[in-house]
């Protein structure tokens, strides 16, 4: 019988893979305690079964092991833990400032058996803090990790809302961060006012890379704006507007008036009135000097 892959996941929306090799029988929500480089955590069951098993990218990784179903004592001690997690920021962002370390401190998080605690933190650079380390073990009595981490992996653990009012994609679904750049918000058509387009983290929204194949593909049907189309017997007129859902074309005469065409008739009638006025004015070639005349031969 084919082992249970389980998705838990634990503070600062980090989801990691466990094998249920114990057969236990829990249900999603539940906490559960798994097994870690060097000690035990705890983390809350997202996902089982077969979902859970396709959503697991790599088949490479080393896989963990779900220990037991945590009980009421477990969930007491990681209750204070996580109470503990806010001092431990407090005195390590202390540290930070007495060492005069360029970085900006995030998140700090306690390992379930007390045998780590990892700070996270943003910077420019890289930062020399092995000093730092040494002092935090010294206070802390533990294993001391620090991470640094993107401005968006940031965002991942501080969590919130988007402009469209749900979660975070970053805290629900991706597992990687695509580069997402400029030219996505063009061929959308959005506005390129940064306040507009970037997320919490400050930058480029990931959601602009969704739909960005749908628009370029469509947009590969329609003609450019700014040039003029000759449609049907009507004086030459200017793409003013395109509308790549219903499919339909502003057209606009040189006297202002702007109407709609869909497309497929568009497509049906209308003469390129740009291209044949630029060949028409295209100057005519002159024959090189000394070259002869074939039809008039001296």
């Amino acid at each position: 019988m084919e082992e249970e892959i389980v998705e838990v996941q634990f503070k600062g929306e980090r989801k990691e893979f466990y094998l249920n090799k114990n057969n236990l029988s829990f249900k999603i929500g539940d906490y559960v305690t798994v097994e870690v480089e060097r000690g035990e955590d705890l983390g809350k069951v997202i996902q089982k079964g077969k979902l859970s098993a396709r959503k697991r990218i790599s088949k490479d990784d080393k896989i963990g092991v779900i220990r037991r179903l945590a009980d009421k004592k477990d969930l007491e001690k990681f209750t204070k833990l996580v109470s503990k997690e806010l001092d431990a920021l407090k005195t390590c962002h202390a540290k930070v400032e007495e060492h005069g370390l360029k970085m900006k401190l995030v998140d700090a998080e306690w390992q379930f058996d007390g045998n780590k605690i990892s700070f996270y933190f943003t910077a420019e650079k890289r930062v020399d803090f092995r000093q730092l380390v040494k002092d935090l073990a010294a206070i802390f009595k533990t294993r001391i990790e620090l991470k640094q981490i993107g401005v968006r992996d940031e965002a991942r653990r501080i969590g919130g809302c988007g402009r469209c009012g749900c979660k975070l994609c970053c805290t629900t679904f991706l597992t990687d961060f695509e580069p997402v750049t400029l030219r996505a918000a063009k061929d959308q058509r959005l506005s390129l006012n940064p306040s507009q387009i970037s997320g919490i983290c400050g930058r480029l929204m990931c959601c602009l890379m969704y739909e960005r194949n749908f628009y370029k593909e469509q947009v590969k049907k329609f003609p450019k704006e700014g040039k003029e189309f000759a449609v049907g017997q009507r004086e030459p007129e200017r793409v003013s507007g395109l509308d790549i859902f219903k499919e339909m074309i502003e057209l606009t005469n040189p006297e202002g008036f702007r109407r709609k065409l869909p497309l497929e008739e568009f497509d049906q009638t209308a003469v390129d009135y740009t291209s044949r006025k630029n060949k028409q004015t295209q100057p005519s070639k002159e024959p090189e000097v000394g070259q002869e005349n074939q039809e008039n031969p001296a």
